[in-house]
């Protein structure tokens, strides 16, 4: 798989910061988070994000994300599909396929699985139209809190399944995919072609409930089953991208560059160990 690094993973470096530290750590990808995509975007243009990705040679992988866009009032839909708007208008300009969008939490009534589904199903293809626009895909991807309307990858497939879209796919975050307890099985049904990208990370050695962003490590350092995931995605045939995520405050702390150094050794050896593995 080639590597990607995600903004969130040195979340108080600056944008130019990402790409100076992924091109020095060897990374292939970028997945740009959004606050920091707008502060650039204040004194520049996308004309020269554009450049600036070309110049380090790296291509964007995804814009992330739009929050909780399920199970919203009126007003707060409407702010959804603006942003789904400018972030897929800003992706076409730079040549940047994806857009990944997250699910809403769970509403204050009880709802059922094909409730779930239904506005899952709803929103996605609203937005889809929007993304049609511009060419560019959307990259669903299930959180594994419990909280979370789509805590799961089995109940995320179903949902890009009954939409049937074909510029909607899938994220699979390791962390998420460990919490909400999703299954080998659930991978092993994918169409390949459904899964736009793999957030890789590890965590510390807790109770799944208990998990939190904050206890994200660094690929290897932690408990997550990544050798069992990644021996999947090779079954079904996706080696496309690992893209490392961690949303872990100390880490910020660290220099940017060693950072991405760190995590991207840390990612190289997770998937060759696993590659030597299966050979």
């Amino acid at each position: 798989m080639k590597l990607s690094l995600n903004g969130a993973t040195t979340m108080r470096a600056n944008l130019e910061t990402d790409l100076s530290a992924a091109q020095a750590a060897g990374f292939d990808y970028v997945e740009i988070w959004a606050a920091k995509l707008r502060e650039y975007l204040k004194s520049h243009t996308t004309s020269e994000l554009k450049q600036l990705f070309v110049s380090h040679k790296l291509e964007p992988l995804s814009i992330n994300s739009i929050e909780h866009i399920t199970f919203r009032d009126a007003s707060a839909y409407e702010l959804i599909k603006q942003e789904c708007e400018e972030l897929c208008r800003i992706a076409s300009e730079i040549d940047c396929p994806y857009v990944v969008v997250v699910p809403g939490g769970l509403p204050a009534q009880a709802v059922t699985r094909d409730e779930i589904i239904s506005e899952s199903v709803r929103v996605l293809n609203e937005l889809a139209d929007i993304a049609t626009k511009y060419d560019v895909s959307l990259a669903f991807e299930f959180l594994g809190q419990s909280d979370c309307s789509v805590p799961t990858l089995g109940l995320a497939h179903d949902i890009v399944k009954r939409l049937g879209r074909e510029n909607v796919g899938l994220v699979i975050d390791s962390f998420h995919y460990y919490a909400g307890g999703s299954t080998i099985d659930m991978v092993l049904s994918l169409d390949p072609k459904l899964l736009y990208i793999f957030h890789i990370n590890d965590a510390e050695d807790l109770p799944r409930e208990q998990l939190e962003d904050r206890h994200r490590l660094l690929p290897g350092l932690g408990i997550l089953p990544l050798s069992e995931l990644t021996s999947a995605f090779r079954q079904i045939g996706y080696d496309r991208v690992a893209s490392v995520e961690i949303f872990r405050p100390e880490y910020w702390d660290l220099d940017p560059t060693k950072l991405a150094q760190d995590a991207s050794e840390a990612t190289k050896a997770i998937l060759t160990s696993n590659l030597s593995a299966t050979r």
